[in-house]
């Protein structure tokens, strides 16, 4: 069910009465949000990092933060829950012409807030923030191949595998494969 208004700041009530607030990324979050990702790193191996290796300074990730602001192809969405950042979704689209209409996006969420809904709640929130911008038209990610929660949520929303990438991944001494999937999107219709 789509609607054709988009709210830049939306509130949920999750399970377990857990209240949750999606919105863009402000400059002065980079410091919280470099906390977070550290946090993920060590949580995590289904991103493309561990602990210690992101490698941004505060002043960096504010920098990125304006740009991200700055760029209508560009989203950095925080979940918030009781104060603290629970997750987050980056999406950036291609500079060019002939590419600006597709981008990959990427989802983290922290451990104790999986399995609430979080990352339904900030895919739908891309794919109504894509459709209303009236540029992008395609959303694209890479998913580890054993990341079986992940891969059955994109294939809710609609995704569709197209490709498999073999290698991508080399943790514990191990390399592991990713999907490529996609969502074509279709822009809002005039009112």
């Amino acid at each position: 069910m789509q609607s054709n208004t988009f709210e830049r700041v939306q509130h949920f009530l999750l399970r377990d009465n857990l209240q949750m607030t999606l919105r863009p990324a402000r400059t002065e979050d980079a410091g919280e949000l470099l906390t977070f990702v550290e946090q993920i790193a060590g949580e995590s191996e289904n991103i493309s990092f561990g602990p210690g290796e992101f490698g941004m300074t505060e002043e960096e990730e504010r920098a990125y933060l304006q740009q991200v602001a700055a760029t209508p192809t560009s989203l950095y969405l925080v979940a918030e829950i009781a104060g603290e950042i629970a997750g987050t979704l980056t999406f950036n689209a291609g500079k060019r012409p002939r590419v600006r209409h597709a981008g990959e996006f990427g989802i983290s969420i922290a451990r104790k807030y999986w399995n609430l809904g979080i990352g339904g709640r900030m895919l739908t929130y891309l794919i109504d923030w894509a459709r209303q911008s009236g540029i992008i038209r395609k959303l694209n990610l890479r998913v580890r191949v054993d990341n079986l929660a992940a891969i059955h949520l994109y294939e809710r929303m609609g995704f569709v595998h197209e490709g498999r990438v073999s290698r991508e991944f080399y943790v514990r001494d191990q390399f592991v494969d990713v999907y490529h999937m996609g969502l074509p999107i279709d822009p809002l219709p005039e009112a």
